[in-house]
């Protein structure tokens, strides 16, 4: 699996939208998003606009519009937005449990290069789907908290 600009610019706007995640109807402009995490507006509009389809956040119209999780980030996981934006978590198409597609290797249930993919996918979906939008949004706000590295220039 290999994440895409689309869809690292979908997490990092729900991260924005799961850290100022409130219960009320409040929402976040998306400019602010668009500022916050250095994407293009019209490129993000086209992102929330899918992930809108996907359930996964809500918008108001209008002069205070502007986009909100429609469910607790605690509730949504990483595998269920990168499968929309993205397809497979599989790293190849035949060990894919949503998006098969059958190989072209002469004996698929022997195949070693399948078993160590489906290994792999397996890690994959273990991970993306005990993370959450909860989650990322705390490991964000550790992370700003640990100071930065030195630069290391080498000539």
């Amino acid at each position: 699996m290999k994440l895409s600009v689309r869809g690292e610019y979908a997490l990092r706007a729900l991260l924005v939208l799961a850290r100022d995640f409130q219960e009320d109807d409040s929402v976040v402009r998306i400019q602010e998003i668009s500022r916050q995490q250095n994407i293009p507006k019209r490129f993000l509009e086209q992102i929330l606009n899918d992930l809108k389809s996907a359930h996964l956040v809500e918008s108001k119209r209008g002069v205070a519009g502007g986009y909100r999780l429609r469910r607790r980030p605690d509730r949504i996981n990483l595998a269920e937005i990168v499968r929309h934006i993205e397809g497979a978590l599989a790293p190849v198409s035949c060990v894919s449990e949503n998006f098969y597609e059958k190989c072209s290797c002469p004996d698929e249930a022997r195949c070693a290069i399948r078993s160590v993919m489906k290994d792999t996918r397996d890690a994959i979906v273990t991970i993306m789907e005990r993370v959450t939008l909860a989650d990322l949004a705390e490991r964000a706000r550790k992370l700003e908290q640990t100071p930065a590295s030195a630069l290391d220039f080498v000539i």
